[in-house]
């Protein structure tokens, strides 16, 4: 695994020089600089591509201050985690570092083993988000349905669906506009082996409208085409 790369700036040479030769020493890659002048520049031309595995900086510098650098970077987009090193210890300094995008904020004087403990947190809960699958969700409107979770919202409130309401509403929501009929809901949600009467997809029709649609009289997610069949969208 190729070792992380650390952006430090930090004004102070003395601990600017023992925060970076500490992290080297566990590992890291550090560039340090002096000052936050040109450190937008430092960032390639998009966020999912950033220089850094992780930024530790220092809020009062001269030149560019940590708060604003901070801000301008969240406000590009980019999503490379923030370590705010800094004598301010107040609440409102605490509070005031976080809100500007900082993930963390490690009040001067600090232990070089707290540190490193941070800074491999952050890269590991980093990592995670990075790496963590996207959870495929299928809209339509404020219609909402989360195929993984087996479940669907209107609005933002779940809709208390049956396995075949959801079933067949997950179906129209992979196919929509497409005119679907009877016999063709039956086989692709009931199964080929179904055994019963064609108009169980009507009364399922009929439950889920009632569900989803403002008027179930007047419905416009799912329409009747008549002489062929359904259609969702």
């Amino acid at each position: 695994m190729a070792p992380s790369k650390l952006l430090l700036v930090e004004d102070d040479d003395t601990i600017r020089e023992t925060i970076a030769e500490s992290l080297t020493a566990e590992g890291f890659l550090v560039d340090a600089v002096a000052h936050g002048n040109g450190i937008l520049e430092r960032f390639q031309d998009t966020p999912e591509t950033s220089a850094f595995d992780l930024i530790l900086l220092d809020l009062m510098m001269p030149g560019a201050h940590g708060l604003g650098l901070c801000r301008d970077l969240r406000r590009r987009g980019f999503t490379t985690p923030i370590l705010v090193v800094s004598a301010k210890d107040s609440e409102t300094d605490r509070v005031v570092g976080l809100e500007a995008g900082a993930d963390d904020y490690l009040v001067k004087p600090f232990g070089m083993r707290e540190l490193v403990a941070r800074c491999r947190a952050l890269l590991r809960r980093s990592s995670r988000t990075i790496h963590q699958p996207a959870v495929e969700v299928l809209k339509h409107g404020e219609l909402e349905l989360y195929p993984e979770e087996y479940c669907a919202a209107m609005k933002g409130l779940p809709l208390n669906l049956s396995p075949k309401q959801y079933k067949l509403l997950e179906f129209f929501m992979r196919y929509p506009r497409r005119i679907w009929s009877r016999d063709k809901l039956l086989e692709r949600i009931w199964g080929p082996d179904f055994i019963g009467d064609v108009k169980t997809v009507d009364v399922h029709i009929r439950w889920l409208r009632e569900k989803l649609e403002e008027n179930p009289s007047q419905p416009v997610l799912i329409t009747t085409v008549r002489g062929f069949g359904y259609r969702f969208g």
